[in-house]
């Protein structure tokens, strides 16, 4: 079990840090969380976080957690908690940390710490593999794309002279557009990706990508310097050893960090 490189923390030391950051939290029952950091996260959300045909939480926030908490000398203990209620959580101490796609937002920056991103999302252009007629955004002039009615995404394809065809979701947008009845969806890259790994002979691709671009993160209470810095200095490890690559591409088959 290797610790965090570069901070020079012994294993019993890392454990104090950690919990010395939620010290402000979880007054008496600090000491019973020792060596150990607890993790919200959702437990239904795939392929973030989870459960298998076995019933075992997984998903590729739950590994890149667990792989954070090894590298620090600490116990992953997830605690699984409905989006809704999970930075309420947080916030009452129930866990340390929030390992769950959440996006850093600058409303979110205000009021908590986010470790350095571990994940990258972008809109991007999704057509059928054998469309020649749409190669870029500007493309969907005139063109008809599948959306969800109140998403960002589906803006993006308006702001481009798209005729919106509503849409529960992504799944949804992917049927209309093998069966020919739009030209075109603007979607999530992290959803492409997914859909790609489960279906690698879908006949789609992605041909542009929006230059903006959504980071998710770690999430903290404020105050958890120590804390933050350990799973910083994990993650990076994590990426320079092709650890993080490797968690990746079984997830989406790409890197998914940039």
């Amino acid at each position: 079990m290797r610790r965090t490189a570069g901070l020079g923390l012994t294993l019993l030391t890392v454990a104090a840090l950690a919990l010395a950051g939620c010290g402000n939290q979880t007054d008496n029952n600090t000491a019973e969380n020792g060596g150990k950091l607890r993790i919200g996260t959702e437990g239904t959300y795939a392929p973030f976080t989870y459960h298998d045909e076995n019933g075992k939480l997984t998903g590729f926030d739950v590994e890149i957690a667990a792989e954070v908490s090894k590298r620090m000398g600490l116990q992953p203990e997830f605690v699984e908690t409905a989006w809704d209620g999970m930075i309420a959580g947080l916030d009452a101490g129930r866990f340390d940390t929030i390992f769950n796609e959440v996006s850093v937002t600058d409303e979110r920056k205000e009021k908590y710490d986010f470790s350095d991103p571990y994940i990258v999302s972008k809109a991007v252009l999704i057509v059928k593999e054998n469309n020649t007629d749409i190669t870029k955004l500007a493309d969907l002039k005139g063109k008809k794309s599948a959306q969800s009615l109140t998403s960002n995404l589906g803006q993006i394809a308006k702001a481009n002279g798209a005729e919106i065809v509503g849409v529960e979701g992504f799944n949804q947008s992917i049927e209309l557009l093998l069966s020919g009845r739009v030209d075109a969806t603007v979607n999530d890259s992290l959803s492409y990706f997914d859909y790609k790994k489960q279906q690698p002979d879908a006949p789609i691709k992605m041909v542009d990508e929006a230059s903006d671009a959504s980071q998710s993160a770690a999430l903290f209470k404020k105050g958890n310097d120590e804390l933050v810095q350990a799973v910083n200095q994990a993650l990076a490890d994590m990426k320079q050893d092709g650890t993080y690559l490797k968690i990746s591409q079984k997830y989406f088959g790409a890197d998914v960090s940039q």
